[in-house]
């Protein structure tokens, strides 16, 4: 039996997913394809039920914009998915009834490792730009690394409920203000994680620019194409370190190729190495 995978969302033909997890199964030998398919919210139940049925399923990559919705799709939520409400990863698991969907989420894990690898310190002053479900994973990242207060700015303060739960069950103080006034808190922090759309920080990094100082800190910009983005280039002009969104892709990418072949410990050091080539990363060690 042929063994599938695959990456879902809307728009999808951009995403690097197939790049990362195809370098990783023929690392390994696994005998996984994996591919990119385009599926709106509007279609994600009945393309959920119609894969129930299909043979040789092992995952899903979950992303924008069906996160929140793949919540309502799968049998069991398990992990920090279940306290954020966000699913980015799905697998097929075999149960007395048959075939068990999970949903968990390894954006957190891939956030940490990435803000880890670019040398953040522990219980950084942080900052997060956007407030859906990328900023629920953010908040949630930011308390492992030991952050127990973080300021969210918003384009839309109507449209926080994601990051506001996030930080209520992990018992993060939130203080949420309008994008327009972030320029200084964000060049200010230790640590800045945009989950905004591709040139959407844009007029953000022209005020930074603007007050011609130093940005010390680490920023993540989980927008990864087109790259680099005018914030990061900002951010690198003022002396700081910037971390391209590929980073953190990369090491959920890492989590879920583990969930995926279900092998655990042999997604190592060799097989990071060929992921890392594929999508034109340094070559590192989780």
């Amino acid at each position: 039996m042929s063994l599938r995978a695959a990456v879902l969302g809307h728009p999808i033909s951009h995403s690097k997913s197939p790049a990362l997890h195809l370098s990783a199964y023929e690392r390994l030998g696994a005998g996984i394809s994996y591919t990119a398919i385009d599926v709106t919210e509007a279609l994600l139940p009945s393309f959920m039920r119609q894969i129930r049925s299909q043979p040789g399923w092992r995952g899903l990559s979950v992303t924008m914009p069906l996160k929140t919705a793949m919540l309502g799709e799968v049998d069991e939520v398990r992990g920090v998915a279940r306290t954020l409400g966000v699913v980015n990863t799905v697998t097929f698991e075999e149960s007395a009834g048959g075939v068990k969907t999970v949903g968990s989420n390894t954006d957190v894990t891939g956030i940490v490792n990435a803000l880890r690898h670019a040398g953040t310190r522990a219980a950084p002053s942080a900052v997060i730009l956007g407030g859906g479900g990328t900023a629920a994973s953010a908040v949630a990242a930011l308390k492992e690394l030991g952050t127990g207060s973080v300021q969210v700015f918003v384009r839309d303060a109507s449209r926080t409920a994601d990051v506001r739960s996030a930080a209520d069950s992990l018992g993060v103080a939130l203080e949420v203000r309008p994008l327009a006034g972030a320029a200084r808190p964000t060049a200010e922090a230790d640590v800045v994680i945009s989950t905004l759309p591709p040139r959407a920080a844009d007029g953000l990094a022209a005020d930074i620019a603007a007050l011609k100082t130093r940005t010390p800190g680490v920023l993540l910009d989980v927008a990864y194409d087109p790259w680099p983005s005018l914030i990061a280039s900002v951010w690198q002009a003022g002396g700081g370190a910037v971390v391209p969104g590929l980073e953190m892709l990369l090491y959920q990418a890492v989590e879920q190729v583990r969930l995926f072949t279900r092998r655990g410990e042999d997604v190592n050091a060799p097989v990071i190495d060929v992921m890392c080539d594929a999508v034109g990363l340094a070559r590192r060690a989780l």
